[in-house]
């Protein structure tokens, strides 16, 4: 079989966000429907708070392989990407590597699509007001991703340097989004319906008092056991939900931390998304719950984008 590279910029032109989500909801119903094997997320930690990730997988009766990652926060202030990688699709019928892909992109694409499906299943059905917590990567595709399943009309930015936020701001409000930026995270959130974290908080930024009844949460921007983004009485107060039950009771910070403080037991954690989305898990109760989608990122997320896009190259080659 060829081993074919797939680029960053083909991997933006096959996967768009319409394709995308539906592609997460299908992969976290398999997930949480036992029709998928991986392990947990291995990480390496380098030097200067940089760290290299492993995540391997398999999809049942379908496609297998890993990610490689690296993690390097510093990047953005150089003005470049901070996830970095390549992900290794085999084939399940001969076992030979077929594809490798940017993973950078499909990781981009597939986070926020994910977060956007957690939103559908979560979010009050005419929310319409988003807060952006962060500009970076993820804030854009966010913002992208979730237009896709709420009908956005206002969009309010937070991030720790006042002119990037402004920035991001102005380029939102290019789409024909009416955008504002905030000068703390209370303004920022105080109207909200949806709240996307999408930052590199060491500590907690978001906490209980701020938040509206009614309001879904995406807690995205951290992927491991340390930094967090979401403040224990936030954690406790929302109806919490995971990507991936195992993997956020082992390396969800937020969920950690606030069990070490003794804010909840693992019992707080309600199941996974996917069970919401096939109707084996009630998500929200009432137009007052607080809503918390836990996002880690998982391999079946990346291996299902990717089978995709390789499917497409493969049949824009004629194979």
């Amino acid at each position: 079989m060829t081993l074919r590279f797939i680029s960053a910029e083909e991997i933006a032109r096959l996967l768009p966000y319409e394709a995308c989500i539906p592609l997460m909801r299908e992969a976290m119903i398999a997930l949480s429907s036992g029709r998928t094997r991986q392990l947990l997320r291995g990480i390496i930690d380098l030097d200067g708070g940089r760290a290299f990730g492993v995540m391997p997988g398999a999809m049942e009766g379908g496609a297998f392989g890993a990610k490689l990652v690296s993690v390097f926060p510093d990047n953005f202030e150089r003005g470049g990407p901070s996830h970095q990688g390549v992900i290794a699709l085999f084939d399940p019928e001969s076992g030979a590597p077929v594809a490798i892909l940017d993973a950078g992109e499909i990781t981009a694409i597939r986070t926020a699509s994910a977060s956007a499906t957690a939103t559908d299943a979560l979010a009050r059905p005419d929310a319409s007001r988003l807060a952006i917590l962060g500009y970076g990567e993820q804030a854009w595709r966010h913002v992208a991703a979730i237009r896709h399943v709420r009908s956005i009309t206002r969009v309010t930015v937070w991030g720790r340097s006042p002119d990037r936020a402004a920035a991001f701001a102005r380029r939102v409000r290019d789409t024909g989004l009416d955008t504002m930026p905030a000068p703390d995270v209370a303004t920022a959130v105080a109207e909200a319906d949806i709240i996307c974290t999408v930052t590199a908080a060491p500590e907690p930024i978001l906490e209980s008092a701020m938040v509206p009844d009614g309001t879904h949460i995406n807690a995205v921007g951290s992927s491991r056991a340390g930094p967090a983004e979401i403040a224990s009485d936030l954690v406790a107060r929302a109806r919490f939900f995971a990507d991936h039950r195992e993997s956020v009771l082992a390396q969800g910070a937020e969920f950690i931390r606030a069990r070490s403080a003794g804010f909840i037991g693992d019992d707080h954690l309600l199941g996974e998304i996917g069970d919401v989305m096939r109707g084996r898990l009630l998500g929200r109760t009432s137009d007052v719950d607080v809503t918390l989608y836990k996002s880690l990122g998982t391999i079946v997320q990346d291996l299902s984008a990717g089978h995709y896009v390789h499917s497409r190259v493969q049949r824009s080659s004629g194979l």
